[in-house]
């Protein structure tokens, strides 16, 4: 689960959580000047995908630990061996930023460290099972077609929506993450984070 780049002083909560998604979907490579009109089609599909997948368990192994401010990052899950990292400082500093915000009915004390788990939990499952063919599909975007052939083409960041979209349903949250990464960024931009830095552009959240 990344941080992503949001606007500092913004009222963020006025942007749902489809808008959100097209916002991550648009800073994420390849699609720079994709038609913002198919951007949230994509979004749609995605958050709906993730929001309609069964409870999945972490097949992974859970390791806590702090220097998640430093890079950014709230979670993440390495596949060489499968492993979720949970990082505890940016987990605390979100609880934070709720209570700040007045954002508490939306997150629960303790929903963020359970919807990090539930977000990585499913690139675990998208990473080893089918589930990640069914999302292509869901997508309707084609890498291929040749006469009625049609080869079901990989959208950067749709993966990344349906996980957020997955945890806001499991874990019972009135928004989705990505409206708590986003302010993340946002006080991270504004300095207001003592040892952080912005972060980065890419995803630098998984690593194979």
């Amino acid at each position: 689960m990344t941080v992503k780049d949001a606007p500092a002083r913004a009222d963020l909560a006025a942007t749902d959580d489809i808008g959100w998604a097209v916002r991550l979907l648009a800073a994420t490579p390849t699609h720079e000047h994709r038609d913002p009109e198919l951007l949230r089609r994509w979004a749609r599909a995605a958050d709906a995908f993730g929001s309609a997948l069964a409870p999945v368990a972490c097949r992974a192994r859970i390791v806590e630990r702090d220097g998640g401010l430093e890079l950014g990052l709230l979670a993440r899950y390495t596949s060489r061996p499968p492993t979720v990292e949970l990082y505890t400082d940016t987990i605390d500093l979100a609880e934070r930023v709720v209570d700040a915000r007045g954002w508490r009915a939306w997150y629960p004390p303790g929903s963020v460290r359970a919807a990090a788990l539930a977000h990585e939990a499913v690139h675990v499952h998208l990473h080893h099972g089918p589930a990640k063919a069914a999302l292509k599909r869901a997508l309707g975007h084609s890498a291929l077609r040749l006469g009625r052939l049609r080869v079901p083409g990989h959208v950067a960041g749709a993966e990344e929506v349906a996980a957020h979209a997955y945890a806001r349903t499991v874990c019972g949250l009135g928004r989705s993450p990505l409206l708590l990464t986003a302010a993340l960024a946002a006080e991270a931009e504004a300095g207001s984070v003592p040892g952080t830095t912005p972060p980065p552009a890419r995803d630098a959240r998984r690593e194979n």
